[in-house]
């Protein structure tokens, strides 16, 4: 009997899950498939489990990364720690299905990112700071793994309640002072690849590192405008794959 995973989020059009894993189970030969769930709101989510009760493990994508947390019977100590949930693993026990939040982001974006900022701290005598865009589900896995790397970070909103600073804040000396900038939000993702956050690009440089945790396109204006001031720039890619791998591990007990 195959083993079920899936991806729940709203929409789906842009996932990377799908694919990702179900070319892995063919390439390592495991009885496993995994599909897209589609959730028009999270309400739809506890039918979803009934209706799949030999479901071994999903993923949980944009807008649901907070709000599926109510509907899960525990938190992993990460997940817990950082208020965001991007795996779920049933367990079963004493006869019923107890879900689990766990958080694998946090693991793709500190490890792809770690060799960057290692550079960064070679290359500089001051310590680097970063402004991370977005206050979403992302953010929360972004923020703990930045200061797992000992990095200073903020974030950035356009609500003054939500972070430490606003868009509106951000001018070319404060700019100056953080050298690491990430993009958490679904600005610039494909089909809406014109957008992108609104920051005084003139002042970057350099010195400076931009990651997009969106990785289609590939190349988004976000990262374009970073490139195009001398800026280095990562996408989302790496992560996805580190963070893919981590919840394999999680489903399986290994993690």
């Amino acid at each position: 009997m195959k083993r079920v995973f899936g991806l729940i989020g709203f929409p789906l059009t842009h996932s990377f899950s799908k694919g990702y894993f179900n070319e892995k189970f063919s390439r390592e030969g495991l009885e496993a498939v995994y599909e897209n769930f589609p959730l028009k709101n999270i309400e739809e989510f506890p039918a979803l489990i009934e209706s799949h009760p030999a479901l071994a493990g999903l993923n949980v994508t944009i807008p649901y990364k907070q709000s599926v947390i109510p509907y899960l019977d525990e938190l992993g100590e990460e997940a817990a720690a950082m208020g965001a949930v991007n795996v779920i693993v049933p367990v079963k026990k004493e006869g019923k299905i107890r879900l689990i939040g766990r958080n694998s982001d946090y693991l793709g974006f500190r490890d792809s990112i770690r060799p960057e900022i290692d550079r960064l701290r070679a290359s500089s005598d001051h310590e680097a700071k970063a402004l991370i865009l977005g206050t979403g589900g992302a953010s929360k896995a972004v923020y703990y793994a930045l200061r797992q790397l000992d990095i200073e970070a903020y974030f950035v909103s356009r609500d003054t309640a939500k972070a430490g600073y606003t868009y509106a804040m951000l001018n070319a000396k404060l700019i100056e002072e953080f050298k690491i900038i990430v993009n958490t939000t679904p600005l610039g993702m494909a089909p809406d690849t014109e957008s992108f956050p609104d920051l005084p690009y003139k002042a970057i440089g350099q010195g400076h590192l931009l990651y997009d945790l969106v990785y289609n396109p590939s190349l988004t204006r976000f990262l374009s405008l970073g490139q195009q001031a001398g800026a280095r720039i990562m996408n989302g890619a790496g992560m996805l794959k580190i963070q893919a791998e981590a919840a394999w591990k999680m489903w399986n007990r290994q993690l």
